[in-house]
């Protein structure tokens, strides 16, 4: 990230911070009502200042004190990434403390992950893409009005490898892609693709998933949130010819060299699914892609897109060859293509001799690839028997250089004013290649193993950090490119990430626009993490907001729909996780989508035990009818 950073001093710590340290085997556990969790591996202090923390109820407001607020911040961001060792056996119904759950919320459960731990206790602190997936889930029951909430962690294999449950003590033994090991063996530790199950989930026919973006999802059983174990979404199924120009060229022959290091040495799985996956309403449909692991390595690259039915049986299967070098985390659909946008990434090659190493994280091997002004976009058919005669491999550029983060929807519309052509509109929320960097993507500095709040929060960045864009592109009856523009949508010039619309509009012309976003208030973190929702009316042009409070944040929000025919686009209930780092508090907050910046927009707060509290999460999934 080439922006100037907000500078930091050093921190004094809390007086107050929880023990990152496991009491002895032979001590007996603190009861639920005083343990803490645990917060990230931070700069040894030198003077000792006293932190809001949690205090008993009824107290309605915590302490305060007076502190610079680059010092303060410093702290609520450690606080954000806590690591939290304890599950529920049992669900816990949870206190209402605002408000209470309407006549007309359905009932349905709303399933939240990420990752619950970064700290070991023999001294390594990783990367939060890093973390072991923490799933939670808040099951809203419409006759008795009440919300229960269990929590579990993913047992992936890692997690069973690196979690002693007779002790509940952790040793990290694989690296992962993001992060370097402070114990244990550095030249020669080939155990890299730490699977953790920790970037998004999903509720489909049977099955409850949670996915990460190197393999396989895991299965987990609905009423327990136990590990059912992998569940194999890319192999197993007779694929078509793949569309194609490259066989045979060198490439292919970089690639059968490659293979047998990274899947034979490294232990990489052959495809890596993305976790980012799509529902197409009008048809009934899951959709997915993945992509060869060696591709990361090699200026080309191999998608595979799969259809299922809502029984989980496959129905349709293409892959497709692109001459790029790629990586991609989000993509789009519409009703005939599949989108994807060509984030541009090369070989470093001084980088990847310390990943091989293992003195950096092996995501040190991969650098952006800036060498374009523009941002090619792949509109691939999504029906093999498309009448479409456009070569698809000839990318359509967008005139600027965008880093696609996450995509709220993408549609097609027929043009009334010339035969045959039609527009695609694509809304997402996207940064510059100048401000991403794999080594320190949520401040994690991995030469000290520390979050620093400074790395995502730049000065004079506003134009590089993430933010809401909508990219149009028109086509004419031959599908060629008459015009592609990029802007930000309605002018919000507010950082903002993870744009959700109301699932029933996916794929189809949209009103409404929802995102997590900063206001600028904090000087000291101006721009992450997030502290509001915006509510953005692409038809009327206005922006309206929700703020969550002095140091507090929100993560992702998704959109829950009274029902499934309902009149207007924003009837529904927003659901979003407030993050009170200052009390080392969380709650369920139900907003109001049509009362956002005219009115009290919150609906009900829900309060998650203190002895409960979890770190960010990433991504969500509103399973209607589904309560534990």
């Amino acid at each position: 990230m080439q922006a100037k950073p907000v500078t930091f001093p050093p921190p004094p710590p809390p007086s107050l911070i929880p023990s990152t340290k496991s009491p002895p085997a032979n001590q007996p556990p603190l009861s639920p009502a005083t343990t803490v969790p645990r917060a990230i591996s931070i700069t040894t202090p030198d003077t000792r200042v006293s932190i809001p923390m949690p205090v008993p109820v009824p107290v309605p407001v915590p302490p305060t004190i007076e502190l610079d607020d680059s010092i303060a911040a410093f702290w609520d961001y450690q606080f954000l990434f806590v690591s939290q060792r304890q599950e529920t056996t049992q669900p816990v119904t949870l206190r209402a403390v605002d408000g209470a759950i309407p006549a007309d919320f359905p009932s349905g459960t709303y399933y939240l992950t990420g990752p619950g731990l970064f700290s070991d206790d023999h001294g390594s602190t990783v990367h939060p893409l890093d973390g072991h997936g923490y799933l939670r889930a808040f099951s809203i029951d419409n006759a008795s009005k009440k919300v229960k909430y269990m929590a579990k962690y993913v047992k992936t294999e890692a997690q069973v490898e690196e979690h002693d449950p007779k002790t509940d003590t952790w040793r990290f033994t694989h690296r992962g892609p993001f992060s370097v090991l402070k114990g244990g063996r550095k030249v020669g530790n080939t155990k890299v693709m730490k699977n953790v199950a920790n970037t998004s989930v999903l509720r489909w026919g049977d099955k409850l998933l949670c996915f990460w973006e190197g393999g396989d999802p895991y299965e987990i059983e609905s009423g327990t949130l136990d590990t059912v174990g992998r569940f194999n979404m890319m192999d197993g199924y007779d694929s078509k010819p793949a569309k194609n120009n490259l066989d045979g060229d060198a490439w292919e022959l970089a690639a059968g060299l490659l293979k047998p290091i990274l899947y034979g040495v490294f232990k990489m799985p052959p495809r890596r699914l993305l976790s980012h996956y799509k529902v197409d309403q009008s048809r009934n449909r899951l959709l997915t892609v993945s992509c060869n692991a060696e591709d990361m390595l090699l200026p080309r690259s191999n998608f595979t897109f799969s259809e299922y039915d809502s029984e989980f049986k496959l129905v349709q299967k293409q892959e497709f060859k692109i001459p790029d070098q790629l990586m991609i985390h989000d993509w789009a659909f519409t009703d005939s293509h599949y989108i994807i946008f060509a984030n541009r990434i090369k070989l470093d090659v001084l980088g990847s001799m310390g990943a091989v190493c293992g003195v950096s994280p092996m995501i040190s091997a991969l650098t952006v690839n800036p060498s374009h002004p523009t941002s090619p976009i792949y509109l691939l058919p999504r029906f093999p028997n498309s009448s479409s005669t456009r070569d698809w491999t000839l990318p359509i550029h967008a005139p600027s250089q965008l880093w696609l983060l996450h995509v709220a929807n993408a549609f097609q519309v027929i043009s009334g004013d010339s035969e045959g052509t039609f527009d695609i509109q694509i809304q997402a929320a996207a940064c510059s290649y100048r401000w991403f960097n794999f080594r320190n993507l949520f401040g994690y500095n991995w030469q000290r193993q520390k979050l620093d709040p400074s790395i995502m929060n730049v000065k004079d960045g506003e134009n590089e950090l993430p933010h809401l864009v909508q990219v149009s592109i028109k086509l004419d009856g031959d599908e060629k490119c008459e015009e592609c523009s990029v802007k930000r949508v309605k002018e919000w010039e507010k950082s903002s990430d993870f744009p959700v619309i109301n699932p029933a509009f996916s794929g189809k012309k949209n009103r409404y626009v929802y995102a997590a976003t900063t206001l600028g208030s904090r000087k000291a973190l101006p721009h992450f993490p997030f502290d509001a929702v915006v509510k953005l009316d692409l038809s009327s042009g206005c922006v309206q907001t929700w703020s969550v409070g002095s140091r507090r944040f929100v993560g992702e929000p998704i959109f829950v729909p009274k029902t499934t025919c309902a009149e207007e686009e924003d009837d529904g209930y927003l659901l979003v996780v407030e993050y009170a780092v200052a009390m080392q508090r969380c709650y369920l907050v139900i907003l109001n989508p049509k009362k956002i910046g005219a009115g009290n927009a919150v609906v009900a707060r829900l309060e998650i035990p203190k002895h409960l509290n979890f770190p960010l999460g990433f991504h969500g999934f509103w399973a209607p009818e589904n309560n534990f």
